[in-house]
């Protein structure tokens, strides 16, 4: 009696744990190409605007002289890592600083 009851406990704890096993290595594997596939994505992502010239248009007040000024300036960022500032426009706005 005690040998039946043991191997029909084995046997159903045999039933309950395979077919979990066989539902994790489905689950398993899409997981594993999703993270080749972000890794691929960062990779690509990371160069795309290598080699080009990008301008940028900035605004700022500044002191020159005892009076306000706001200048507009270009700032362009070349490809070997040089900057060129180029003031574009000056446009006066108060007069002589106090001091």
């Amino acid at each position: 009696m005690k040998k039946a009851i043991a191997f029909s406990l084995m046997f159903l704890t045999l039933g309950i744990v395979a077919p979990a096993s066989a539902e994790a290595k489905t689950v398993s594997a899409p997981s594993a190409t999703v993270s080749e596939a972000q890794v691929y994505g960062q990779r690509r992502g990371r160069n795309w605007n290598r080699g080009r010239v990008r301008i940028v248009t900035r605004t700022r007040i500044v002191w020159r002289s005892g009076r306000q000024y706001r200048e507009t300036y270009r700032i362009t960022y070349l490809p070997n890592g040089r900057t060129q500032i180029r003031v574009i426009s000056r446009v006066r706005l108060g007069g002589y600083r106090r001091y």
